[in-house]
């Protein structure tokens, strides 16, 4: 039998902060990396996108790992995410995917009835999402002798859900919540075909050499009221956990704006709970319970400001961790396009030097 990255991680105590951080090992400082480290706030990247588009870049593996490991080596950051984004599986399904400049994504053929469901496919993610998977086995040769951990991710079922039904962004989630109430029979088969294709494509990014796993629920949060969530969303969250549990590495749960049932969310799953800006970071954890690693939790528009405004609410965060075992220091979602360099610095640096043991 070979030895896949991913098994051989399992073998002994892992060096890496965040890896050892995601099992509640000790460390000996707060590890910390940050949600879209590559992307639109860094001029390596603006260069590339003035040449490549969105979807190019995601499909280019070495480009792709280009861009993952633009942050590593100017920050020196604990982890590097694979350059993506969470649509992308979409397309293998059957969806039209296209990513607008200055738009964000549109699906050009958003599902409108229950047909539409049933024409979907769920082919393997090594068939279509290739690029992706090659990014990861390029980035973790990369950084492997750094003891730096490549993060794999998808979406969850409700996120891609949405966009699938409102063919983009949406504020009110409208078609989503029409659909999911009157179709619930067709809800169901979408919700099941997504799990599958997820937790394939997850599965897929562990073999690849993905240290971790991160599930990205960015809009159920938003969308939904608790029973909602428990009775629409969270069967399929719970299976959708429960498959990927095989892959053998550390799975992060992140949901955002779900502060009313923090705990509901938390409970489908995963070895670790991302956590959003709404609740202060000794709160959230209190609810997950200490006991379960966590990863969190500045507001990522706190970096907009200026170092006097931005520092003490890192020292916040810190302190409300209180130094306990089990903390990656992270945003609660994405850095924004106008996120200075300069701040990204300066928070990886002060991090370091107050948290050393």
């Amino acid at each position: 039998m070979i030895e896949t990255p991913a098994a051989a991680e399992t073998d002994a105590e892992p060096k890496s902060l965040v890896l050892r951080a995601y099992r509640g090992l000790e460390t000996k400082r707060t590890p910390v990396w940050l949600l879209r480290q590559a992307g639109r706030y860094m001029p390596e990247y603006r260069a590339l996108r003035e040449k490549h588009s969105m979807l190019e870049l995601i499909r280019t593996p070495q480009l792709a790992a280009q861009v993952t490991l633009a942050p590593i080596d100017a920050f020196g950051l604990d982890a590097a995410i694979v350059f993506s984004d969470i649509l992308p599986p979409l397309v293998g399904m059957g969806f039209e995917l296209d990513f607008v400049q200055g738009d964000g994504p549109r699906i050009g053929n958003p599902i409108s009835r229950p047909r539409d469901v049933d024409l979907l496919g769920t082919p393997p993610a090594e068939e279509t999402m290739a690029g992706t998977l090659e990014a990861i086995r390029l980035v973790r040769a990369a950084l492997g002798p750094r003891d730096v951990p490549v993060i794999g991710f998808a979406g969850a079922p409700f996120t891609l859900a949405s966009y699938a039904i409102e063919g983009g962004t949406s504020k009110d989630f409208s078609r989503t919540k029409a659909f999911m109430l009157t179709e619930p029979a067709a809800w169901r088969r979408l919700l099941t075909k997504l799990v599958t294709v997820q937790a394939d494509f997850l599965l897929a990014q562990a073999r690849a050499g993905a240290q971790a796993l991160q599930v990205f629920d960015s809009w159920a949060g938003r969308a939904l009221a608790r029973d909602d969530y428990l009775r629409y969303v969270a069967p399929y969250n719970r299976e959708l956990f429960a498959a990927v549990g095989s892959a053998a590495v550390p799975v992060i749960n992140f949901s955002l704006g779900v502060g009313a049932y923090l705990t509901e969310a938390a409970a489908c799953g995963g070895d670790v709970v991302g956590l959003d800006w709404q609740l202060p970071l000794d709160e959230a954890w209190g609810r997950v319970g200490f006991e379960r690693p966590v990863q969190g939790n500045l507001d990522p528009a706190a970096l907009l400001a200026p170092w006097r405004e931005l520092r003490p609410r890192i020292d916040d965060v810190l302190e409300r961790a209180g130094g306990r075992s089990g903390h990656v220091f992270n945003v609660g979602h994405g850095l924004v396009p106008q996120t200075p360099v300069d701040n990204v610095r300066r928070l990886v640096e002060h991090i370091r030097e107050r948290t050393s043991r």
